[in-house]
């Protein structure tokens, strides 16, 4: 079966959200997934559940935690180096039927990794793996190179009414 690459992006809710409902739907196709988060290094709610209960899934995070507010350490880029070469292998392997980039723009726009790696990625993908990539600001020469691109566009979000992020619905 071919794979696609999607990207989820834009400045609405539900980028995460979207790529794990994927995951979801590939475990219990029982396809292998790799989930790989960028720039995040807490445990979400969403890591939490696949460990619990999806065991054809694996996630690991490529993130000292969240910088979005400050600049970017010399311990993020690392971290998001090593989650690139980490992923290059992944994909290679073909270990995998789905692979995960979240948080993958948010990553090129603090430019803890290039471009130019993120497009030779999807171009040396073998045809059989799906690849998904999330985040704000998805760069135009990405956008080109997917095959299906959701842009996820804040109507209206509570959060400017001054609601603070809630565990199982924001994290």
């Amino acid at each position: 079966m071919k794979g696609y690459v999607h990207i989820y992006t834009g400045n609405g809710k539900g980028k995460t959200t979207a790529a794990f409902g994927l995951a979801l739907r590939a475990s219990g196709a029982d396809k292998k997934v790799f989930i790989a988060q960028f720039v995040k290094g807490k445990t979400y709610s969403e890591i939490k559940a696949v460990q619990n209960y999806l065991p054809q899934a694996e996630v690991k995070q490529y993130g000292k935690g969240y910088f979005i507010k400050k600049k970017p350490t010399g311990a993020d880029i690392e971290a998001a180096q090593q989650g690139l070469n980490e992923i290059k292998a992944l994909v290679q392997s073909e270990s995998y039927d789905l692979i995960i980039l979240d948080e993958i723009f948010i990553a090129l726009h603090y430019k803890l990794i290039s471009v130019e790696a993120v497009r030779q990625l999807i171009t040396t993908k073998p045809a059989n793996l799906e690849l998904v990539l999330t985040g704000r600001y998805a760069p135009d020469e990405i956008i080109e190179l997917a095959d299906l691109v959701t842009e996820m566009k804040e109507v209206k979000h509570y959060y400017k009414k001054g609601v603070p992020a809630r565990k199982g619905i924001e994290f």
